[in-house]
C-alpha cells in the first residue's frame, strides 16, 4: 500500500465518517423553512431520508471494507490464481474472476438494496411494485450489467495485454465513448426494457411543450407519457434525443397528480437544461475527468500490481477498489457541477415560463410529496447532493422573477 492508495483511504473514511454523523445528528432546521412548510412536514422528509442516508453509508463502508481486505490482505490474488489453474491461464480465467467478483459484490449489496428501494418505499407509500416484480426489475438489471461488463472487462485485458504503456488512453477513450452512447441511447433502446411509452393524448399538455419548445427555440418531435407509475408515486420529466431529434418524456403521475401550470415548470425545466447545453456540457467534464482518473490509475497499478509479463485477473479487484474509492471521493466536486447547472436550469425555466409562483408551488409539492429533506446538514447538501435543496431552488426562482419583473 503506497501514499496514494492510504490518501484515498483516509480521504473516503473521513468523508464516511463526517457523512454519519451529520446523518445521525443533523442538526438545527433553516427557520426560513417555516415559511413554506410545517412542522409534520420536516420531520417525515428528514425521518424517510435519514434512514436512506444510514443504509447507503453502511453498504458502502461494507463493500469498501471487503474490497481492501480481499485486495491488499491477498485473497484477491489467491482467488485470481485458482481462477487461472481452472482455466489453463486463459482469457476465461478473467471472466471466472470477474463473474466471482460480481457476485459477491451482488451479495453483499443486496440486503440494502431491497431494504432501500423496495421495503422502505413500501413503508412510506412510494413503490407501487410487489416484490415478485422487484425482482423482475432486479435480475434483469442485474443480467444486462453482467453481460455488458463482461465484455468491457474481456476487451480491457486484452488491450491492457497488446498494449501494456497506453492501454489506460484506449480505456478512457473507450469508456467516455460509453458516457456518450449510453446518454443518448439508453433512454431509446434499454429504458423501453422496463416500461411502456405512449404519446401524449391530452391537447392542453401537447399544446404546453409545443408552446415552450418554440418559446426556448428546442425543436420537440415527440411529447411521451411514461408509465412510472408501475413502479413509483414519484413525478418527473426528462428530455432526450439523438442529433436533431427531441423528445420529452413525461411521467403519469407528474400529469395526474399536478396542475398543468406545474406540470409547465417541469417540463420548462428540462427544457432549460438542453437549451443550456448541460447535456453536452456535464458529458464533457465527463470525459476530461474521465481521462484523469485513467491516468490515474495507470500509476497506482504501476505501484500496486507486481511487475510480471502480464496483469493477473486480480487486476480487475484492484481496479474497482480505485473506482470506488475515486468516485466517492470527488462526489463533492461533481454535485457542486450539477447544482449548478440545476440551479441555472431554474432561472432559464422561470424566463420560458414567466410564472414564479407556479414554480415556487411546484418546488413546495414536490418536495412535501417526494418527503425531501428540505433542510438538510450543510455537509450532505454539499457532499452528496446533485440538486440543490427545496428552499434554496425556491430562493433562486424567486431572484430570477425579480430580475425578470425589473428587465420588463
Amino acid at each position: 500500500m503506497n501514499i496514494i492508495w492510504l490518501s484515498l483511504i483516509v480521504l473516503v473514511g473521513v468523508f464516511s465518517l463526517l457523512y454519519l454523523w451529520f446523518t445521525l445528528f443533523p442538526g438545527r432546521v433553516n427557520p426560513e423553512i417555516w415559511q413554506y412548510f410545517n412542522a409534520r412536514q420536516v420531520s417525515q422528509g428528514r425521518a424517510y431520508n435519514q434512514v436512506l442516508r444510514i443504509v447507503f453509508i453502511i453498504g458502502f463502508i461494507i463493500e469498501t471494507v471487503f474490497l481492501i481486505w480481499l485486495v491488499f490482505g491477498g485473497k484477491a490474488a489467491a482467488i485470481s490464481r485458482w481462477a487461472q489453474n481452472v482455466t489453463g491461464g486463459s482469457l476465461w480465467g478473467y471472466l471466472l474472476f470477474f463473474f466471482i467478483l460480481w457476485l459477491m459484490l451482488r451479495l453483499i449489496n443486496l440486503p440494502f438494496r431491497l431494504f432501500g428501494s423496495f421495503y422502505w418505499q413500501h413503508r412510506w407509500g412510494f413503490s407501487t411494485q410487489t416484490l415478485g416484480s422487484w425482482w423482475v426489475d432486479y435480475l434483469k438489471g442485474a443480467g444486462l450489467e453482467l453481460v455488458l461488463s463482461a465484455v468491457g472487462v474481456a476487451l480491457l485485458f486484452w488491450v491492457m495485454h497488446r498494449w501494456p504503456g497506453t492501454w489506460w488512453l484506449l480505456g478512457a477513450g473507450f469508456l467516455s465513448l460509453w458516457l456518450v452512447v449510453q446518454s443518448f441511447l439508453w433512454p431509446v433502446v434499454v429504458s423501453p426494457l422496463f416500461n411502456r411509452f405512449e404519446p401524449a393524448k391530452d391537447p392542453a399538455v401537447v399544446s404546453m411543450v409545443r408552446e415552450l419548445s418554440r418559446k426556448a427555440r428546442l425543436p420537440v418531435d415527440q411529447v411521451l407519457v411514461m408509465d412510472a407509475s408501475r413502479r413509483t408515486t414519484r413525478a418527473n420529466a426528462y428530455f432526450t434525443g439523438l442529433g436533431g431529434t427531441k423528445r420529452i418524456v413525461l411521467y403519469d403521475n407528474l400529469l395526474n397528480d399536478y396542475p398543468l401550470d406545474e406540470v409547465k415548470a417541469v417540463v420548462a425545466h428540462e427544457m432549460a437544461h438542453w437549451r443550456q447545453g448541460h447535456i453536452i456540457k456535464g458529458l464533457g467534464l465527463g470525459v476530461l475527468g474521465n481521462f484523469f482518473i485513467w491516468a490515474m490509475l495507470f500509476v497506482v497499478l504501476r505501484t500496486t500490481i507486481p511487475k510480471t509479463a502480464y496483469f493477473p485477473p486480480y487486476t480487475w479487484a484492484v481496479m474497482l477498489l480505485f473506482f470506488s474509492l475515486i468516485s466517492f471521493a470527488s462526489s463533492p466536486l461533481q454535485n457542486y457541477i450539477s447544482r449548478g447547472m440545476e440551479k441555472e436550469a431554474d432561472r432559464v425555466a422561470v424566463q420560458l415560463t414567466d410564472d414564479v409562483r407556479a414554480a415556487v408551488r411546484l418546488e413546495v409539492n414536490l418536495a412535501v410529496k417526494n418527503m425531501s429533506d428540505v433542510s438538510p446538514p450543510a455537509f450532505i447538501e454539499w457532499f452528496s447532493h446533485s440538486h440543490p435543496s427545496a428552499l434554496t431552488r425556491i430562493q433562486v426562482v424567486k431572484r430570477a422573477g425579480s430580475q425578470l419583473s425589473k428587465g420588463n
